[in-house]
């Protein structure tokens, strides 16, 4: 499987040689194959978003080196149309919104793109349809006059309608209501399970991410202090608890009945999955 971001030794450090000066991130190390899902977690101030801004050349490193797609983002000319490839949702990014309309927000990244007409509309439904929006009834609609939740599915629909191989999403899941929150995780798992999508979640909550991420990332004060499988996350309860980190309370559950002494599965990832172990001891306690 071939690596589509390599980070190596990176450092950052916000307005050097000033007396504001601030060391962001602190020789950060991972690499992520194609068609995986990341997920980074950590608190507040941890270097999350100045992380992800690496990765479509928004930010370029202090020192170390960052690849994507192939390409070091030193390269100016290569960082400068990183954005074909490496979509970036920011946190909360209907603030951003600037068109007037939902088409020609969603076909302002495909224009730029240099696509013909039908291509750019095509592609324009596609991604509304995949952010929940039925694209003849709201595409002529003014952003404006939407919801913060329904102006965050069209910026969504605007990164998607890119198709870049890599999509970072940062804190998607941050103010949404309960129908936008499950619109985002199926929308994540459908690209999840295409196998050859890649995805970078950011998220202060590992609730949000245990179920879809084949690898963690977690950042504390600018270090990374875990990069690996989620399962292996699991036994470092020290680490959880220094960085404020809540496993899902699904999965609380089941610790919680392993701790008795009863025989559980505890590498499960999802509610579903929870349920079966726990109807099970159950239908055993019975016989």
């Amino acid at each position: 499987m071939s690596s589509i971001i390599e980070i190596k030794d990176l450092n950052f450090t916000y307005q050097p040689g000033s007396p504001y000066q601030r060391q962001a991130l602190k020789n950060i190390n991972f690499i992520l194959n194609q068609g995986e899902f990341l997920g980074i977690v950590g608190s507040n101030g941890s270097g999350k978003s100045t992380l992800v801004q690496h990765l479509n050349g928004l930010l370029s490193p202090t020192s170390g080196e960052v690849i994507v797609c192939g390409v070091d983002t030193a390269n100016n000319e290569f960082r400068n149309q990183l954005w074909k490839q490496a979509g970036l949702v920011f946190q909360y990014p209907e603030q951003q919104l600037f068109e007037a309309t939902i088409y020609e927000e969603v076909a302002y990244g495909p224009k730029n793109l240099g696509l013909s007409e039908l291509d750019m509309r095509n592609r324009v439904y596609d991604a509304l349809e995949k952010v929940g929006l039925i694209p003849r009834e709201t595409q002529h609609l003014a952003p404006i006059t939407l919801s913060g939740g329904m102006r965050r599915r069209v910026a969504i629909a605007g990164i998607l309608a890119l198709q870049p191989k890599l999509i970072i999403m940062d804190e998607p899941m941050a103010g949404l209501d309960s129908i936008g929150r499950n619109l985002m995780l199926d929308l994540m798992k459908d690209r999840k399970q295409k196998g050859n999508e890649t995805t970078v979640m950011i998220s202060h909550s590992l609730k949000d991410i245990w179920a879809l991420a084949d690898k963690i990332a977690v950042l504390d004060k600018g270090s990374l202090v875990f990069y690996g499988e989620v399962e292996k996350l699991l036994g470092k309860t020290e680490l959880l608890t220094k960085c404020h980190l809540e496993l899902p309370d699904y999965l609380q559950v089941v610790y919680s009945l392993a701790a008795r002494g009863l025989k559980v599965n505890t590498t499960i990832r999802s509610i579903e999955e929870a349920s079966s172990e726990i109807i099970k001891l159950l239908q055993e306690a019975e016989l």
